[in-house]
């Protein structure tokens, strides 16, 4: 199974960005499944039922979201009714939407998305370790799913590792989210899970994490927020990981950092 896993896509330059090049991503790596993080896809905060449907079409699987996930109030409905979106699995009992979904793919197997949020510099949520073994009494590897993909929305490198060998040999990946900087350190975990400490954004790289110079910098120099930060109007790039995952154990084989600009 191959499944590629793009990074937090950041405004209308980041949409056009992953809209524009999907066809040559699917051609190129011929994926069982596209997944893709879009929680600052609406304006840089938050994601629409519309965008969405935009990404569905396109041939995007799965998306999911992050600690924006409710600064859209029309996609709550969407959370409850729509199986393809994901928002982070550790927030309490009874809030809007699901931690995870199932991917059937083309051949019948099955991919299941799950995301967690860090705590650490984050919201005081539940314990995503406590979350994730929850889930994985009922999922597991080579018994009722094939592939397990888990996105771990966290600000703190050291939390995003620290999960990723948490879970290793577990699922088949463990990808960071968040910071929106893509980070070197693509590996496969000793026990055979494919791990990143950060992803990277799909979104224009002039920017300050995807968004105009202008406000981060007062923001810099005055130690307060002065103006709402307005997403960078660039040309967007695509930053995004392909992994490779074997049948027979559900293990990663490979994960390849992938650019499209």
């Amino acid at each position: 199974m191959k499944v590629v896993y793009l990074g937090d896509v950041v405004g209308r330059s980041g949409r056009d960005a992953v809209l524009k090049n999907m066809p040559l991503i699917k051609s190129e790596h011929k994926p069982d499944a596209v997944v893709v993080n879009a929680e600052n896809a609406a304006h840089g905060f938050g994601i629409t039922p519309g965008i969405c449907r935009d990404f569905f079409a396109a041939g995007v699987d799965a998306v999911v979201t992050g600690n924006h996930v409710w600064n859209q109030r029309e996609i709550i409905p969407f959370l409850e009714d729509c199986k393809k979106i994901v928002r982070p699995l550790n927030f309490p009992e009874g809030t809007a939407g699901r931690g995870f979904c199932e991917v059937e793919l083309a051949n019948g197997k099955k991919l299941l998305v799950a995301q967690v949020m860090g705590r650490v510099f984050m919201d005081a949520l539940d314990c995503p370790a406590k979350a994730i073994d929850k889930l994985l009494q009922t999922y597991r590897l080579n018994a009722n799913v094939s592939a397990i993909l888990v996105d771990i929305h966290a600000e703190a490198t050291a939390e995003k590792i620290a999960f990723g060998y948490y879970l290793d040999g577990r699922v088949s990946v463990v990808a960071g989210t968040h910071t929106h900087v893509p980070t070197a350190d693509a590996k496969i975990l000793p026990h055979g899970t494919a791990y990143i400490t950060d992803v990277g954004m799909c979104g224009d790289y002039n920017s300050v994490l995807g968004f105009e110079v202008d406000e981060p910098i007062r923001r810099l120099c005055r130690k307060y927020p002065s103006e709402r930060l307005i997403p960078a109007k660039g040309d967007g790039t695509v930053y995004g990981i392909v992994v490779s995952i074997d049948d027979s154990t559900g293990l990663a084989t490979s994960i390849e950092q992938i650019v499209y600009k």
